[in-house]
This record gives C-alpha cells, structure tokens and sequence, in this order.
C-alpha cells in the first residue's frame, strides 16, 4: 500500500510539472507578492525597529517565509472531492481496493513537493537577490521549521478534506469554500502576523487551527522564538492534527452510508 501511495505523489508531481506556462507564471506571482508585501511593511515599519514584536529584518523573512510555506501546504482537494460527488465519480473510487480520503492527501502532498521546489524555491531565490534576508543559521533551525511545516501541511489538508466532505450533505458547497480560503489567509497569518491582532482576537484564535497552519512555521524560521517554544508550537499542532482526525471519520462514515450522487 505504500509503494501505491509513493506513485500517487509521484504522479501528481510529474503532472504538475507538465504544466510548464504555470510554472513560470507561478514563480513570478510568487515573487511579485512577496516583494510587494516587503514594500507595504517597510512603509508601515517607517523608522521603527520593531512592531508586534517582530523586528523589521524578522517580518522580512516572516513575509517571505509565509507565502513559501503556503506554496506547500496549499491544495485544492476540497475542489476535487466536491467535483467527484457532483460527477459520480466517488462512487468508483469508493469500491477501489484504497482510502479515497488518504489517495487525496498523497495527491495533495505530491502537488505540495512540486509547488515548494519549483515555485517557493525560485521566487525566494529571487527575492533575497534584491531584498535582505536572513536564512536560518543552523541545521536544527531548519530541522524545526520543515517539522512545523510537515504538520502546517496535515492541518490545511484536513480542514480541506472536511470542507471537502460537507459537499456529500450539501452538494453545492462552492460559497463555503471560498469562504475558507479566505479565513485561512487571515486567520493563519498570512496576511497579518497574530501579535498584531488585538488581544482579545489573538486569545480566541489561539482556540482555532488556522494559526498552526502558517504562523507557527513562520516564527519558527524568523527565529522570533526560543526552540523550547518552538517545540511546544509543533506540539500544538501535532494536537490539531489528532483533534481534526475526528470530524474527519465522522463525515467519512456518514458519507460511505448516507452516499447520494447528482447524475450517478
């Protein structure tokens, strides 16, 4: 069974790189929102050296650190599930001898791998050629991040598979998953850091998953954290990952017994 899920990544890996236009244009958007974010934070920064606790060479590789984790952990699972329960094609891939919920995510973590080394990986490239940035210093650092990020992964994953999932009960889910898209960006810290949010919206963040999916790995790679903390931050998310697993089999089960298909 693993030999099966390691061709699913690799599959999914090679059809993205048939996708040659996307891969340029990738890299470029990539780059273009990653120096135009370092631009509207210098301008908010001014002649101040530190604001939310983040210094000005720190939210500078926040900035870049975020979207490149993005690269990786983003996936459009939720639309392919939605549009396999509108086709009827779930119900072949449910008598299939494998997890249809775990091909997905190897699909998912093969289109991460791809988008991190043929689209984070130039764009941050480019960009530190022109902006200062700072790497991290040692081998643990970078050990910590990819660790934090491999969860980031998971915990976007899993919120997509439930989203996802809801388009069994509700086959036109299309609003919500815009929806999430957007609550993630904001909520994860991609768009604003969390410690510049007001305290009471940091407190009740702090009860929802979104900030383990970038936040955590950004600090952790801007070096805004003592590894001790950093370690309790992976720990967190390793809890969201178990706590999400539930929703997750609970949707599943209803939806392998309630299973209703438009035009199957």
């Amino acid at each position: 069974m693993g030999k099966l899920y390691r061709e699913l990544i690799r599959m999914r890996f090679l059809t993205m790189l048939a996708y040659r236009v996307n891969y340029y244009s990738g890299v470029i958007i990539y780059g273009i929102n990653i120096g135009a974010y370092y631009f509207l934070w210098g301008a908010i920064y001014g002649e101040r050296q530190e604001l939310g606790g983040l210094s000005v060479e720190q939210m500078t590789a926040y900035v870049a650190i975020a979207w490149m984790s993005r690269a990786f952990y983003f996936n459009n699972i939720d639309t392919e599930i939605a549009q396999d329960v509108r086709e009827g094609k779930v119900a072949i891939e449910m008598i299939r001898p494998y997890n249809y919920l775990s091909v997905k995510t190897a699909q998912a973590f093969g289109e991460g791998i791809f988008r991190l080394l043929f689209f984070a990986a130039p764009g941050i490239f480019l960009i530190s050629l022109v902006i200062p940035f700072h790497f991290p210093a040692t081998a643990a650092d970078w050990g910590l991040y990819l660790i934090s990020l491999g969860f980031a992964f998971l915990i976007n994953t899993q919120i997509n598979l439930v989203t996802g999932l809801l388009t069994f009960f509700l086959f036109r889910n299309d609003g919500m998953m815009r929806a999430k898209r957007v609550v993630i960006d904001l909520m994860s810290g991609l768009v604003l850091p969390i410690s510049f949010f007001p305290g009471w919206a940091q407190t009740a963040m702090g009860f929802l998953p979104f900030q383990a999916i970038n936040y955590y790995p950004s600090l952790i790679f801007t070096g805004a954290v003592a590894p001790g903390r950093a370690w309790e931050l992976i720990g967190l998310q390793c809890v969201w990952v178990l706590v999400i697993l539930v929703p997750i089999a609970l949707l599943w089960r209803k939806a392998r017994n309630r299973l209703v298909v438009q035009g199957g």
